[in-house]
């Protein structure tokens, strides 16, 4: 049995005024936004096209029956691809606007169904600060979200130690999700980009936060790492014996496995072994429910993942389901 209210906390989000202002000023930026597609807009990103984006994506309507059907109580909205950071600082502080504005109407609109995570135009980080002031008190936004790089800098630049100070002082929680990826290049081919690419960029960005000491400058800082924290999971003994032996990694007083319940990790596995192996690392009260909604490689049921995963009891599966990410959504405080 399900525990009112099911959260899923990887669910994305691509509001019609977000795609519009896309489709005006992206081309500039070799970001483009069609409309021509009858199957949905269609977002491209330097060459790289992303299936058609049917209305679920933007359809509150839509979206709700999805949600229903599914067993969800409450998505919690957010951006992917591309996210804001490839354009102008201008163009950047828009886009994060008008998504931030579109979960606050979808919240005002169905308060019991929908939070938003906000986006921030982390590339210029007075800007980014200025937007978060600008949501953080609304009821609709409860945490941040964040890609695994901003541009070609890493989590660990301290350009960003501002941002995360103010996040943490709001006690907000950052998602985290990949945008681009580790030499895209080689990915290109199979669709290596999402199925390597992605679960390789957590890992990065987990390994940036740590030994770029950024949970140790913001040890109430709360960090949630998509796709079940990718490859980081199952390279944290690796990463951390590096840790013992290697020069450059002295630095850092503790080791890295001692962080990673600093982290939590959403269920979006597509292997119950897997997912097996992360509660048994991390703990289930660690791990949040996440679909990828509605992409193709997403869960098409992601609470029957975790109800029917065979080493649960009723206890863990209601914090998988919803008191986990509860607590991190502050949904108490509203």
């Amino acid at each position: 049995m399900t525990v009112a209210p099911s959260i899923d906390i990887h669910s994305h989000f691509y509001p019609r005024a977000f795609l519009d202002l896309i489709e005006k000023q992206g081309n500039q930026y070799s970001v483009r936004c069609s409309f021509e597609d009858p199957a949905g807009p269609v977002i491209e990103m330097n060459g790289h096209r992303l299936l058609p984006l049917d209305e679920r994506y933007f359809d509150l309507e839509a979206r709700l029956q999805s949600m229903d059907d599914q067993g969800v109580d409450i998505h919690a909205l957010s951006l992917t691809i591309p996210m804001v950071y490839w354009a102008s600082q201008d163009l950047s502080r828009q886009l994060s606007e008008v998504f931030n504005d579109a979960c606050i109407e979808a919240h005002e609109q169905y308060p019991n169904r929908f939070v938003g995570l906000a986006m921030l135009p982390m590339q210029e980080p007075s800007l980014a600060i200025a937007e978060l002031e600008r949501v953080a008190d609304h009821h609709a936004i409860r945490g941040v979200y964040m890609a695994t790089r901003i541009g070609e800098r890493e989590l660990s630049d301290p350009e960003f130690f501002d941002v995360y100070e103010r996040i943490e002082d709001l006690g907000l929680t950052i998602f985290l999700h990949p945008v681009t990826v580790v030499d895209p290049d080689r990915l290109k081919q199979f669709y290596l980009t999402n199925f390597i690419g992605n679960p390789t960029e957590s890992a990065i960005a987990a390994s940036h936060l740590i030994f770029g000491e950024v949970l140790d400058r913001f040890p109430r800082l709360s960090i949630c790492l998509p796709h079940a924290g990718g490859s980081f999971p199952f390279l944290v003994g690796r990463i951390s014996h590096g840790w013992s032996v290697r020069q450059e990694c002295q630095h850092l007083k503790r080791s890295p496995s001692d962080y990673l319940r600093r982290f939590h990790f959403d269920t979006i596995t597509h292997s119950p072994s897997a997912l097996e192996y992360l509660l048994q690392l991390v703990g289930a009260d660690r791990v949040v429910m996440g679909s990828d909604f509605c992409f193709d490689m997403s869960y098409e049921q992601p609470v029957k993942i975790v109800i029917e995963h065979p080493s649960l009891d009723d206890a863990k599966r209601a914090l998988i389901l919803g008191e986990n990410a509860r607590r991190l959504l502050r949904l108490d405080k509203r």
